[in-house]
């Protein structure tokens, strides 16, 4: 701030505080002490208004304010270039300074902890009861707006408590995942396949590889519907339609997985006009020490024992 502000800062605040005192005081002195009968002399729809003095307490609240600014001025920034006596304020106060002085503290208490996790294996860390509530408020913070409190997922968003991960639910596959985010492209064969052949890969995809029935008016060509699967969707989804991880495509013979729905109608808008999703990075956001512990509760939500009911029935002989 150069000299000219600086002083202007000064000028206006010191002066209002000195106009304010003056007014404060000035007022004071010609005040009718204690209560009295005699009225201001004007009347409002037959309403006076007595000639008595503002209450003790309401001019020593005004006066204490005045003496808490003065204050706060002089231990802390507020007057131009000034920045105040007490210690931590050489740069000035803001907002972002004092995040940073947050931050700082949160590190030099907290680092030593991410720093241990972060230096053993998400398995690992996965089975650590302090990890994972780290980790539990990590997911509450950043994923639940998509994923939801519980990590089951919503619409065109995955349940990652289930065993249907589209990218690979490795421990470290979670954690690239998170880390470098995804970008997800689903192509619309709309055009390439017609109405009819959109039609009847829906409903192949439905019946054939979900299991799932078809409606009872429903008169897709399956055979067809599976000759076109064949020639357009099998590089990504393969021949079984089991998907490819490495590409994001997801399987299709497994329909808790399907994140945009179920339905013949859902499945049909899916082929017809594609789909896009983005999972963002959250490697500058987070770093790679709380990306551990976020990727290590996420990672136990579906490998953990008992971490979810329905896995514990899979894993039952």
């Amino acid at each position: 701030m150069t000299t000219f502000w600086s002083t202007w800062i000064c000028v206006l605040t010191i002066g209002s505080l000195i106009g304010l005192t003056w007014l404060l005081v000035g007022t004071r002195k010609g005040e009718t002490k204690g209560s009295v009968d005699q009225t201001m002399g004007h009347s409002f729809d037959g309403i006076e208004e007595y000639d008595n003095p503002l209450p003790q307490w309401w001019f020593m609240l005004f006066a204490g304010t005045l003496v808490f600014a003065v204050g706060y001025l002089i231990l802390y920034p507020g007057l131009g270039n000034w920045k105040g006596i007490l210690p931590g304020y050489e740069n000035g106060w803001t907002g972002v300074h004092e995040w940073e002085k947050e931050m700082a503290k949160a590190d030099a208490k907290f680092g030593p902890i991410f720093a241990k996790f972060a230096a053993m294996p998400v398995e690992e860390v996965a089975k650590d009861p302090q990890a994972l509530k780290m980790g539990g408020r990590l997911f509450a913070s950043n994923c639940s707006v998509c994923h939801g409190s519980d990590a089951k997922g919503a619409y065109g968003f995955p349940n990652l408590a289930d065993k249907d991960w589209r990218w690979g639910g490795s421990a470290e596959t979670i954690k690239t995942t998170i880390m470098g985010g995804r970008i997800a492209m689903m192509p619309a064969w709309g055009e390439v396949l017609g109405e009819a052949g959109v039609k009847n890969v829906a409903a192949y995809v439905r019946h054939d590889l979900a299991g799932l029935p078809l409606p009872a008016d429903s008169s897709a060509d399956l055979q067809a519907g599976q000759q076109a699967f064949s020639t357009t969707c099998v590089a990504c989804h393969g021949a079984n339609g089991q998907g490819t991880e490495a590409m994001g495509a997801p399987n299709l013979t497994h329909p808790a997985g399907f994140i945009y729905g179920t339905s013949l109608t859902q499945l049909e808008q899916t082929i017809r006009h594609g789909r896009q999703g983005h999972m963002p990075a959250q490697n500058e956001l987070l770093g790679n020490d709380k990306v551990q512990l976020l990727a290590a509760y996420v990672y136990s939500l579906s490998h953990g024992a008992g971490a979810d009911p329905l896995l514990a029935e899979d894993k039952k002989p």
